[in-house]
């Protein structure tokens, strides 16, 4: 995964798209198993709208959960001290 653009995100790291899917619970599963195949570990289902032929979703990976030791935060302390 590109380390070094996500070890510049404050946060997290929010995925929206629309999944075929036959119900809203297939599309939650579905948004989970996504986010992890995509490298991300930490991750929840934020919003979900079931209509039609699937379900709207919204997912959010977090690269920092409040608290935790920043990436960002050694880079710019790194930075001022050249």
């Amino acid at each position: 995964m590109a380390q070094g653009v996500l070890s510049q995100v404050l946060d997290a790291l929010d995925l929206e798209t629309f999944l075929i899917c036959s119900s809203e619970d297939e599309g939650k599963e579905m948004t989970i198993r996504l986010m992890k195949a995509l490298g991300f570990q930490d991750v929840d289902l934020v919003f979900i709208q079931f209509a039609g032929p699937g379900a709207r979703v919204r997912a959010r990976a977090y690269i920092y959960r409040p608290g935790q030791d920043y990436a960002w935060v050694r880079n710019t302390d790194r930075e001022g001290k050249g």
